[in-house]
């Protein structure tokens, strides 16, 4: 490979932003534990199609937000020259000129567009059901920046994109059927997707209200958005504990408690400096680890209750 090359191949990794696909590996791994966990079902080629597919219902978002968002100019503000994290902004390969904004565009609806055809295929083999959760996932995703997040509701959606619809989905695929327990495994990791934009989005406030995209942090302001924050974080240890108590998850899945040390840590961080965005770096990288971290630990739960 020339090293013109290789510099394309990075240039569209960093557009990609392949580090967060984890937001998604994160629930399809644990939609089809639980299958093995509750039904003692595993296809690992059925596994495999529904990741690829939903990684590439996540590349084409994220490349779509992307595209609108340095369209609306929000990815533009001065303020950015001054912040540089993976964390807000975007990609910066669209404002560093690295790539054309129709370059990005065509990219993201291809990704869609594969998503799509192994969606139908899943449709056929294991059920429409596969095929009405794609396409919600994949209109929440496409319509993410220019529409949905910027009338306040984009924290919502990734609750929905990276919790119950590719844990269920995915449970479904290995099962064919639904059940509680994936539901409500699913609140966790979704909550945690809806604190990691909302985190995002705090150092992204004066940006985004100059070009009115009117984000949770705009409506509410900053200060707020970070009691926001530290209420869906306690949320997420009551939810689980809730669940093992009422036996609908196994009481292994409690090993994710062991995370509340490190969400304390994170929470102060953000209360303290929710109007300075360099300084809540560590809070925005802490609330990724946070998610990583308890995914895999549920993940785990559920594999160690299956023994």
């Amino acid at each position: 490979m020339t090293m013109d090359n290789s510099k394309k191949v990075i240039i569209w990794i960093k557009e990609l932003r392949t580090p967060f696909f984890t937001c998604t590996i994160v629930p399809v791994t644990l939609g089809t534990m639980i299958a093995w966990y509750e039904i003692g079902i595993f296809d690992l080629e059925l596994f495999a199609l529904t990741l690829i597919g939903m990684i590439a219902i996540h590349a084409g978002s994220n490349m779509i937000d992307d595209y609108f968002d340095y369209e609306s100019g929000a990815d533009r503000h001065p303020i950015y020259d001054r912040l540089e994290s993976p964390f807000f902004g975007g990609s910066g390969v669209l404002v560093d000129g690295e790539l054309k904004p129709e370059q990005v565009r065509y990219a993201s609806l291809i990704l869609f567009l594969l998503g799509g055809i192994i969606g139908g295929y899943l449709a056929i083999v294991r059920g429409l059901m596969i095929l009405i959760i794609g396409v919600i996932g994949s209109l929440f995703g496409y319509f993410h920046a220019k529409h949905i997040s910027a009338r306040g509701l984009g924290e919502f959606s990734l609750f929905l994109n990276f919790g119950p619809l590719p844990v269920l989905g995915s449970f479904f695929v290995q099962t064919q059927i639904f059940s509680i327990g994936p539901f409500l495994a699913s609140i966790p990791i979704g909550i945690l997707m809806f604190c990691m934009l909302l985190i995002n989005s705090i150092p992204d406030y004066i940006a985004d209200k100059t070009v009115e995209k009117e984000t949770i942090p705009v409506k509410i302001g900053r200060k707020k958005s970070a009691y926001l924050y530290i209420i869906l974080i306690v949320l997420i240890y009551v939810s689980i504990t809730i669940s093992v108590l009422f036996e609908y998850i196994p009481r292994g899945t409690l090993i994710a408690l062991t995370t509340i040390p490190l969400a304390a840590v994170y929470g102060k961080v953000v209360l303290g400096h929710s109007t300075e965005p360099n300084k809540m770096l560590p809070a925005n990288l802490g609330t990724y680890l946070l998610h990583l971290s308890t995914g895999i630990l549920l993940i785990l739960g559920y594999f160690l209750s299956t023994l």
